[in-house]
């Protein structure tokens, strides 16, 4: 690797003329790319995930990024590639480092973006894991990716290059109007192998891209939740009955749970959380909802909860829906024991948990806080093992 004599990266140090990947060609921009660049930077997905280009995009700021940006980005230390086909030639969308620290951390920031004629098929993931092994053998040591929360599609490319979740920078993102918004931070280390990142909670059996898989019996339904789900989720948890049972036990706001429903998905791929509403399958009527809550990994023991709509009780919804989670969780995702708790008072949630195979384990004394200014609430636990379910 070139050096300017003090040990730090000289210039051009990630420049190749072409890097080869799984299905794509890493390879500098052409002035023959301007319309495609063009249309990726104009696309509505491109700009609501990489707000900062400028609005309206047009061909001269493509020549311009050809021209001027994307070689002096190497000359900065960092690097822009286009991605293309192999084949064919075509621009498909571009890859880039940028943020290259190697006198203190040794650390850059990876970021990509494809065209819509280009999604679907592994563009970004291949790129991403292309420019990574390259940035690791010019000596990056710490390599991090950035996604918003609602960005589900680039979440799946960073695990899919070998990128681990780190965690959640707040408000380390910004629109052009000022205002700011959390970022997931996924890194790729030089010692990890670059393979994909297993996942705690895979996807659904069936179809791997389409957001409408679901689990069913038949007679109920569940589907991942999702942005589109707030409203119908946001009447649920409102009602007193529902409320009540949560923690805290308080009315959420509109706000609150269309946060919720928006970085769903995004939960269900970090690993802590699989969602999903309770619809009638023969319908699709709303029902309700469950989740499986993962919070023991290192034990294999997760959690399940659940509420049904005050118009859809007393049709076995909720046991079939809790069957249907717990035959996923021990099938499908490897989880060894599941726990869910109780009120006293909850004789309606003790019938659906013991229909659905759960035994009753023990008395929690105060494990739940109560409403503001009451008592907290005793708990009743409650778990089920894979041959219960048998």
């Amino acid at each position: 690797m070139p050096t300017d004599g003090a040990g730090t990266p000289a210039g051009d140090w990630l420049w190749a003329d072409a890097l080869p990947g799984d299905g794509v060609l890493l390879r500098p921009f052409r002035e023959s790319d301007a319309d495609d660049v063009t249309a990726g930077c104009a696309d509505p997905l491109t700009r609501r995930f990489l707000p900062a280009l400028p609005d309206p995009y047009t061909r001269a700021d493509a020549l311009w990024w050809i021209t001027e940006a994307a070689p002096a980005a190497f000359t900065k230390g960092g690097a822009a590639f286009a991605v293309a086909d192999p084949a064919t030639g075509r621009l498909l969308g571009t890859v880039g480092i940028s943020r290259h620290r190697p006198e203190d951390t040794g650390s850059a920031e990876i970021g990509y973006w494809v065209g819509p004629w280009a999604r679907g098929r592994g563009v970004a993931t291949a790129a991403a894991r292309t420019l990574a092994a390259h940035a690791v053998r010019r000596g990056v040591v710490r390599l991090e990716l950035r996604t918003a929360w609602e960005n589900v599609a680039s979440q799946r490319v960073a695990l899919g290059a070998g990128f681990a979740r780190e965690g959640v920078a707040r408000d380390a993102g910004r629109f052009p109007d000022g205002s700011r918004y959390d970022q997931i931070v996924w890194v790729r280390l030089a010692a990890d192998p670059g393979t994909p990142t297993p996942r705690l909670l895979p996807d659904l059996p069936g179809a791997h891209a389409p957001p409408r898989r679901a689990l069913t019996d038949g007679v109920v339904s569940l589907r991942p939740l999702g942005p589109d789900d707030a409203e119908d989720t946001y009447t649920l948890r409102r009602e007193p009955d529902v409320y009540a049972r949560s923690v805290p036990p308080v009315p959420p706001s509109a706000d609150e749970v269309a946060r919720v429903c928006a970085r769903a998905q995004a939960r269900w791929l970090a690993g802590d959380t699989a969602a999903f509403t309770v619809r009638d399958a023969a319908t699709d009527a709303y029902a309700g909802e469950i989740a499986l809550y993962f919070q023991e990994p290192v034990t294999g023991q997760a959690m399940i909860g659940y509420s049904i709509a005050a118009d859809a009780r007393g049709r076995g919804y909720a046991t079939r829906a809790a069957r249907l989670v717990a035959a996923w969780a021990f099938d499908v995702a490897g989880i060894d024991r599941l726990i869910a708790g109780t009120a006293p008072d909850n004789v309606g949630s003790q019938r659906v948990l013991e229909h659905a195979g759960f035994r009753r384990e023990g008395f929690q004394r105060a494990r739940l806080p109560g409403a503001p200014g009451a008592p907290r609430v005793d708990d009743i636990l409650y778990a089920l093992l894979p041959d219960d379910l048998a």
